[in-house]
């Protein structure tokens, strides 16, 4: 018997999650969601005092990296988790947000909230510029055209005077007050519960295309692109409609970070972030929403947690992803799919 039959949590899970009501189910939410936004007060409640990492706040870190990773990688999951899409390159969006948000307030004196759907905008338009070319080809092509776009990116910033170049764009503003919410490094908690609501926000969206035609288009695609086509489905409008989607969300992401920060620059989105996040999703279960959000927040919080030990960290680090993935190949919260042909492969 395979070792996925031996640890397979999720099925269990969702077996008790069958047996629920719907009223159970939302109240079961309710109360995960609460749980998850009390999470910065985790550190004083006195048994979980351990969380807090060695130099940055615990409340910080649950801003960025984790609560950033969690929500790009549920973007990232679109097009490479229900898509089957190798992007190498979703930092590009991520830095695009970034820079609209902190051209749009230090130059002209936007908001936060009126640059968001400008940022969220620009990256899908991106995206399509993107994606209508590179979505042609397949494979290790579709990889490197990515990993190039991602890379076109940070040197046009790094070039452009109106991104300040190699120095970047400082002096960005912190979202304004917003139903008695105050945005700014006394309050990182608020910080958090935004990031937060984005996730909820993404989640529900993604749920929502999954049971309808863009979600039954993209699980054709992953699994044989050639049949879908020949069964009627138009494969680059899809798959054009998962880059966007996800486009959107970095770019989302992009903007809150910029406005929680401060101040931006080229070296803050290098290629090994997109890798970063890839290996969230592989590392949580490609596909899985759930297994994605869970390796996210091991990934981006373990080497926060563990930063007293300097540049060693990372040889940790590492030897932990080698590990696991030899232990969970498709990842700690697989889909149910992907166990099932892994198991008729191991019997």
């Amino acid at each position: 018997m395979s070792a996925l039959k031996d640890f397979n949590l999720r099925d269990k899970g969702a077996e008790i999650w069958a047996g629920w009501n719907r009223p159970v189910r939302t109240a079961f939410v309710i109360i995960v969601v609460v749980l998850v936004g009390l999470l910065p007060f985790a550190p004083s409640w006195g048994p979980t005092s351990f969380l807090n990492t060695p130099i940055t706040s615990f409340e910080n870190v649950l801003v960025y990296p984790v609560g950033m990773f969690v929500l790009m990688a549920l973007g990232l999951n679109i097009v490479v988790g229900k898509s089957g899409l190798l992007d190498l390159g979703y930092i590009a969006f991520f830095a695009i947000g970034a820079y609209s948000q902190a051209i749009l307030s230090t130059l002209y004196g936007w908001n936060t909230w009126q640059a968001l759907p400008v940022g969220m905008g620009m990256a899908m338009i991106s995206g399509v510029i993107l994606g209508l070319p590179a979505l042609r080809v397949r494979g290790d092509y579709l990889a490197i055209i990515t990993l190039g776009f991602g890379e076109i990116i940070r040197i046009v910033a790094l070039n452009l005077s109106v991104t300040g170049g190699p120095n970047g764009i400082a002096g960005i503003p912190n979202p304004p007050t917003i139903f008695g919410f105050e945005f700014n490094l006394m309050f990182p908690e608020h910080f958090f519960w935004l990031v937060l609501a984005l996730i909820l926000l993404t989640i529900w969206m993604i749920r929502r295309f999954t049971v309808r035609r863009p979600g039954r288009a993209w699980e054709a695609i992953r699994q044989d692109e050639d049949v879908a086509s020949l069964m009627g489905v138009n494969t680059l409008v899809y798959k054009l409609w998962s880059f966007v989607i996800g486009a959107a969300v970095g770019g989302a992401a992009g903007v809150i970070y910029a406005s929680k920060v401060m101040v931006i620059s080229p070296d803050m989105f290098k290629f090994e972030v997109s890798i970063l996040i890839l290996a969230c999703v592989v590392f949580g279960g490609m596909g899985n929403i759930w297994g994605v959000a869970l390796g996210a927040s091991i990934l981006a919080y373990l080497p926060e947690r563990i930063r007293f030990i300097a540049d060693e960290r990372q040889i940790i680090f590492g030897l932990v992803l080698i590990i696991m993935m030899n232990l969970r190949p498709d990842g700690l919260l697989p889909r149910k799919k992907r166990e099932k042909i892994q198991e008729k492969r191991t019997m």
